[in-house]
Formats: C-alpha cells, sequence, structure tokens
C-alpha cells in the first residue's frame, strides 16, 4: 500500500517527506511504539492522514497495537476521525475484536456512535454481542452522566 500524505494546504511534498510519511505509517501499522513517540515528540501531526484518510490511530488500532494507540492518544490523536469509507479507529478495534483497544479509545472519548458503520453497528453486525452490549452499556452511561449533570444539560451538543 502507497501512503501519500494528505494535506490540502501543502501541495507537492518533497520525495524525502513522502519517504518519511510513508514510514510513520508503516510504525503505525508494525506497532513500532517507540519511533512513532519520537516523531510525535519532535512535531510530526499526530493526526497525519495517508490518500485513504486512515490516521495513524486508525492503522494502530486496526493491526492491535495497543501501546501504539496508547501513544497516539497520548499526543492528542482525533479518536473519532473517519476515513473515506467512514470508519472510525473505535470500529476498527471492534470489527479485529480488540477489547483492550476498544476500552482504551473509549476512555480516550471514542464515540461508539460515529462513522458509517458505527462501532455499535459493526459490532452487531459481526455478531460481537459481548462488544455491543459494552458499547451500549458506555452509549447508556454517558447519557446517564449528561442527564445527571444541570450544566452540560444547559449546554447545546
Amino acid at each position: 500500500m502507497t501512503d501519500h500524505v494528505v494535506d490540502s494546504r501543502v501541495g507537492q511534498l518533497e520525495p524525502e517527506a513522502l519517504d518519511l510519511a510513508a514510514r510513520i505509517f508503516d510504525w503505525a501499522r508494525s506497532g513500532d511504539t517507540a519511533s512513532l513517540a519520537a516523531y510525535l515528540d519532535a512535531g510530526v501531526s499526530v493526526n497525519l492522514t495517508n490518500a485513504n484518510e486512515d490516521t495513524l490511530v486508525m492503522l494502530a488500532a486496526y493491526y492491535g497495537h495497543e501501546s501504539a494507540v496508547a501513544v497516539l492518544v497520548e499526543h492528542g490523536a482525533d479518536v473519532n476521525r473517519h476515513n473515506k469509507r467512514g470508519q472510525t479507529p473505535l470500529a476498527a478495534a471492534v470489527f479485529k475484536n480488540e477489547e483492550a483497544i476498544t476500552d482504551l479509545l473509549l476512555r480516550a472519548g471514542a464515540d461508539p456512535l460515529a462513522g458509517a458503520p458505527s462501532a455499535l453497528e459493526t459490532a452487531q453486525f459481526f455478531g460481537r454481542n459481548e462488544a455491543a452490549q459494552h458499547l451500549q452499556q458506555h452509549i447508556e452511561g454517558r447519557a446517564h452522566r449528561y442527564n445527571a449533570n444541570p450544566v452540560l444539560q444547559q449546554c447545546i451538543i
């Protein structure tokens, strides 16, 4: 798979930049947490996307690399950003039956209803009943916290 950095503000990138981006995407796929962390600390965008609009956290979640997902989340990865197919990192983790990554993404604010199909729809479609129940409980808990907080009730979301 060839990765290309998608960033409408930049225009044409130098071959060296494209090569570096390809390596960074490979690190997300392979779970090279140390390299990812070093380059994120050096200023690489945590929400870098490829031609399919997959983010680093999407790739790390899909390929089951919990520690890489954790580093990306710690650096502020957008856990609800979807790719060209409408898929989110949470839906990828549910599809791959990655329970620890699912929990990590939920704690980081991933929305089980975001995307098309959503993580909840993915769990239901593939018969992952425990995952669907867990996601539903998360949704209900979020609604309960919202209803119990009068300040949040006054906010327009």
